[in-house]
């Protein structure tokens, strides 16, 4: 492999992304010609995702889960890739110091694109592939902006490399975007509603007392968040699902009880969790709830309640599987008061 002794003028990036119903209108437009560039893949998203292109509010319930920190896409065309480069190129050969191993990279990377250079499995081009142009594009290696760890987010460092228009990549770059690589990045940005879950008694409950819980259907439901990738010659897509199947109740404080005694509420065949308190079930023991045996005093508990969420994807051809679990975790204050016996 080559070492390439300089970086891209402007680094490929894989765009910020506003506003969690409207999706994201990230892509480049322009030509090919000496105004504008011929195609650049960014990505849009769509459906119940974050503002701003931020990072969702999901967390995987695999700790050995991660969505990609770069991948490889749709760069430029021929003639764009070419005047790019080839003032990149010549940026680099004219700075200070470019001389024994970078200078020599310099000039191998040249001779990559111009002269069709090649090593091992890397084909070299003539002419940066001008003869080609309109015909496939350059790809190039994507940084995700929402990669904290920086050695992961530069790891795509291959050179950019040619793809015909309905060809695939070819199978060394196994990072090459996918409708799964999409589908992960859905799930990144994937926004799950900020659900809070309903008690009885609701404004304080009473210790020995059974506080109820639960979450009505209409505020508890299935969200999907979609990613696309939508070039000349290139087109994917992936929609990730999330579907809420159980919740969990930490009380906030080991003195008190949990119903059922595993604290994992299931849902309901409507898809509602736990069942609402009615008049005449106060001495019942709910389906979903908490029984605390001591009072706050003059603070609160704080609950936390944690719904599971079971994710799955589909995309382009047909494809689709299983992605891991997320979870997300909603805090509230409960207050619990010290009365031994009241009326109902």
């Amino acid at each position: 492999m080559l070492a390439l002794g300089i970086a891209f003028a402007d680094p490929v990036y894989a765009g910020e992304q506003p506003s969690n119903t409207e999706g994201a209108n990230t892509e480049q437009t322009g030509g090919g010609d000496e105004t504008g560039i011929y195609a650049a893949a960014q990505i849009q998203y769509s459906g119940s995702v974050a503002d701003d292109g931020g990072t969702g509010n999901v967390t995987s319930a695999d700790v050995n889960w991660d969505p990609p920190p770069c991948w490889y896409a749709p760069y430029l065309g021929a003639k764009d890739f070419k005047r790019k480069m080839s003032a990149d190129l010549e940026e680099a050969a004219s700075g200070p110091g470019m001389t024994g191993h970078a200078g020599s990279a310099i000039g191998q990377t040249k001779a990559h694109y111009e002269d069709e250079f090649s090593w091992e499995d890397n084909p070299g081009y003539k002419d940066y592939n001008v003869a080609k142009d309109g015909e496939g594009m350059f790809w190039a290696g994507v940084e995700n902006p929402n990669e904290p760890d920086a050695l992961k987010r530069n790891s795509c460092t291959e050179l950019p490399f040619w793809v015909d228009n309905g060809e695939p990549p070819p199978p060394r770059y196994e990072q090459a975007i996918t409708p799964e690589i999409l589908a992960a990045l859905a799930y990144q940005h994937m926004q799950l509603p900020d659900t809070k879950v309903t008690l009885a008694p609701a404004e304080a409950t009473k210790v020995n007392l059974p506080t109820w819980a639960w979450l009505d259907k209409a505020d508890f439901h299935e969200v999907q968040a979609t990613a696309v990738v939508d070039v000349p010659g290139f087109a994917i897509q992936a929609t990730t699902t999330a579907k809420p199947v159980s919740l969990k109740l930490e009380p906030g404080t080991p003195d008190a009880e949990t119903y059922p005694a595993s604290s994992e509420c299931a849902i309901n065949a409507d898809g509602s969790i736990g069942e609402p308190y009615a008049k005449g079930k106060a001495d019942q023991t709910p389906p979903c709830g908490i029984k605390y045996l001591r009072s706050s005093g003059d603070g609160t508990f704080d609950l936390q309640a944690t719904i599971t969420w079971e994710i799955a994807w589909t995309g382009t051809g047909g494809a689709g599987g299983d992605l891991p679990d997320g979870t997300f975790e909603n805090a509230q204050t409960v207050t619990v008061q010290e009365i031994q016996a009241i009326n109902r």
